[in-house]
């Protein structure tokens, strides 16, 4: 089992930044790649940032030049550098941890961009 806990949600006006921390615990050796993915009200959950290894990134094309994602692993920790936040931004942001049989996420994080 891995669990995941989220922080760095929060209320920022447009063109602010916040940054997400996901501190993971428990069978980590076994998490092939750490994720974030947001779900805005009425939307589907989306991919928004992937970390594979400590190298191999992936981004959606929306967010790509302002997130930034980035794992320590003294602190088993990823985290989502978000700058030039925009009100389409808005949405609960969750971590994801893919195991080798399983899937982990957290219990998201609001994140609410004002224009």
């Amino acid at each position: 089992q891995v669990q995941l806990v989220e922080s760095g949600g929060g209320l920022v006006q447009s063109g602010g930044s916040l940054r997400l921390s996901c501190a993971a615990s428990g069978s980590i050796l076994h998490i092939n790649a750490m994720s974030w993915y947001r779900q805005a009200p009425g939307k589907q959950r989306e991919l928004v940032a992937g970390i594979r290894g400590s190298a191999a990134t992936y981004y959606t094309d929306s967010v790509k030049g302002r997130f930034t994602i980035s794992r320590d692993n003294a602190k088993n920790t990823v985290y989502l550098q978000m700058n030039s936040l925009k009100p389409e931004d808005t949405a609960v942001y969750y971590c994801n941890a893919e195991g080798t049989l399983n899937d982990y996420w957290g219990q998201g994080t609001q994140v609410t961009v004002s224009s």
